[in-house]
């Protein structure tokens, strides 16, 4: 009996293991047999690939969001085979290129200045039309008396951007209170580092004497009561008190859609903001545009390590770090590994730190001191982190160069990465240095465009000022390079931005340092191959190559083999995100679709309490260690969380 039933047993288990093994094989019968998907034959005049092995193709394949192949038409139909493909001839007639990449960008930022009223050193070429510059300081004082004029509502703040100094003269809160006394305006720099105010402004939002005794530092060294006049660290600590003029939740919205559909406009399918606001309520905020299914590109965000270093210990800084990755949702998120550091001042407001003096006489700024520097770099360096420093003067790079050959030294690493950021004011030796420490540049070239032929003459001199952004010996040097506009420092336009660092064509139409001008497949590679490089995305994006994203522009003629005067002006006819054809619209209209906003995200106004404004300390005054330029709390972390404060109260968050 016992035999039997063992017997039955093993029969019986014999049949469950065959059963399984034919249910297996019909499985993967089952799964041979499911349809391939269909594939997608994109073609073009001329498709751009960036690949060495096959530089130029006539169409692409295809399926879902990544690229199956690139070749001939014909090549690409036969190797398809049994697979189901259509032909998509949308851009029969347009050039392909791989998606570009808005390296450095600031979204928030870029959207309260862009719907400001704009009273510039340069046109600025808006969905509305044409912004036309201030030249001079009698067409800026002039269009300042204007914009007060054209206000109806007396008690409306006049918020203007672009003032710059060394082109509009000194201005001061005087200045101001001959244009009005009653109304306040708030002049935003063109670096939108510093801010000058009138006595209307500094009585409505609590600027008083008694807040001004309370800055110490680099935030009192930096501020000037009198002329109402408030830069770099200064700026910090008085932005929390204007900020209801800046940053209401109606503006917010109004300036995060105007960019999302700039940035879709200029062909931009990836982006990224180094050092962005930490505050999550604000990071919320540009989630609730940005990160929509519909939105037309991906963005991220990098965190700033300065505010983080700042506030928390060394052996908590990492994991207080770490906690940013899960402030994403949708399209956005914060980047693993990735830390922004910042070395000296603007240079629109020439508070680079620079070898040789001033022409003139005036001194830089630094935005985080030597000390508080090395220890920054170090803890995010021994956690394995890349480092993007914000730089823009020769002497602020050897500080930057010079703590990275330390942390070579005592803890060496391979393709670390380091990014130096902006890159203004630099030497010949010092781009030997970049290369034989290993790290990579990201450039502005707008600089040399806006600044060179004014630098020239106040400030810098010719050469320097001619050699800003040289980019040319870093590409000679081999040393990979990148492109950005940290819009609103420059228009978030990579085709212009291409355009000054092939040309280098100045305000005057001279050619400012020819000798640093790059070759067009380089710049194009900045704004695409080498921004993807500089951000660690080169294995998913930045090239036509099987296996990545499927993240093309796509224009309607060859930035490499047109006229190099004309490559500004080349026309965006769309974008291909993620396999998503995405036509451009017009920029500015308003959106209908795919906006969700939190729920306490309402464009209500908000009263300013000068009283509680005044009176309230910033929220690091009192916590050890906090570093000398952050005195006051006037540091990002802690502008942010003023602004969120204001913008979201308590009781709603």
């Amino acid at each position: 009996m016992k035999f039997h039933s063992f017997a039955a047993l093993l029969f019986l288990t014999s049949r469950v293991l065959t059963w399984s093994q034919e249910v297996q094989s019909l499985q993967d019968l089952t799964a041979a047999a499911a349809p391939l998907p269909a594939v997608t034959l994109f073609t073009a005049k001329e498709i751009l690939t960036l690949d060495p092995e096959k530089p130029i193709a006539e169409a692409v394949a295809v399926v879902a969001d990544k690229i199956l192949a690139v070749g001939a038409l014909d090549e690409l139909k036969k190797a398809a085979g049994d697979q189901p493909y259509v032909v998509d001839n949308t851009f029969a007639k347009q050039v392909i290129v791989p998606g570009f990449i808005g390296q450095h960008d600031h979204p928030l930022l870029a959207g309260l200045t862009m719907i400001a009223e704009i009273i510039s050193i340069e046109d600025w070429v808006l969905p509305g039309g044409t912004v036309p510059a201030a030249k001079n300081r009698e067409e800026y004082l002039k269009r300042l008396a204007e914009a007060n004029a054209k206000l109806e509502d007396p008690e409306a703040v006049l918020l203007t951007w672009g003032f710059h100094h060394y082109f509009h003269g000194k201005l001061t809160r005087a200045d101001l209170d001959k244009i009005s006394s009653t109304r306040p305006i708030i002049v935003w720099h063109r670096s939108a580092h510093e801010f000058i105010l009138n006595s209307a402004t500094m009585k409505k939002f609590g600027v008083t004497q008694e807040w001004f005794a309370t800055l110490k530092g680099s935030a009192l060294a930096q501020s000037n009561f009198e002329e109402a006049h408030y830069w770099e660290q200064g700026a910090f600590a008085v932005m929390p008190l204007i900020s209801p003029a800046i940053a209401t939740p109606a503006r917010l919205r109004q300036g995060l859609e105007f960019v999302e559909d700039y940035f879709h406009a200029n062909g931009i399918t990836r982006g990224c903001e180094p050092g962005g606001l930490l505050s999550k309520p604000l990071q919320d905020a540009q989630n609730a545009v940005l990160s929509d299914p519909a939105t037309p590109f991906r963005f991220y965000f990098i965190a700033d390590g300065k505010s983080l270093t700042s506030a928390h210990a060394d052996d908590s800084v990492i994991a207080e770090t770490e906690k940013l990755l899960s402030w994403g949702e949708g399209n956005t998120a914060y980047l693993p590994k990735q830390v922004k550091l910042f070395a000296d001042g603007a240079i629109f407001s020439q508070a680079m730190q620079v070898r040789e003096p001033y022409t003139d006489g005036h001194k830089g700024e630094w935005m985080m001191d030597l000390a508080f520097f090395q220890r920054s770099f170090r803890v995010y360096w021994d956690a394995g982190y890349q480092l993007h420093c914000h730089v823009n003067g020769d002497a602020g790079l050897d500080m930057v160069l010079n703590t990275l050959e330390e942390n070579m030294r005592s803890n060496p690493r391979h393709d670390h990465r380091t990014v130096i950021v902006h890159f203004a004011v630099s030497q010949k030796d010092q781009v030997e240095r970049i290369k034989q420490l290993g790290a990579i540049v990201s450039g502005n070239p707008y600089y040399t465009t806006a600044l060179a032929d004014n630098y020239s003459k106040v400030g810098l001199g010719p050469e320097r000022a001619d050699n800003l952004v040289r980019m040319g010996d870093v590409e000679r040097a081999g040393i990979s390079y990148s492109y950005h506009s940290d819009m609103p420092m420059a228009p978030g336009q990579p085709l212009f931005l291409m355009h000054c660092g092939v040309n280098r064509t100045t305000q005057s139409e001279r050619v400012a340092g020819e000798d640093q001008r790059v070759s067009r497949e380089g710049a194009l590679r900045a704004v695409t191959l080498d921004a993807a490089f500089s951000l660690q995305m080169e294995k998913e994006v930045g090239s036509i190559v099987p296996g990545k994203l499927a993240n093309f522009t796509v224009l309607a003629d060859n930035p490499v083999t047109c006229d190099p005067a004309k490559i500004k002006d080349i026309p965006v006819i769309g974008t291909v995100h993620e396999g998503r054809v995405q036509l451009t619209k017009k920029v500015g209209g308003k959106k209908t679709a795919g906006i969700r906003l939190p729920e306490n995200f309402q464009p209500t106004a908000i009263a300013a309490k000068p009283s509680l404004i005044a009176t309230r300390p910033g929220p690091f005054a009192a916590r050890r260690g906090h570093q000398p330029t952050c005195f006051t709390g006037g540091c990002s972390c802690s502008t942010g969380r003023f602004l969120a404060e204001l913008i979201f109260p308590r009781t709603s968050r």
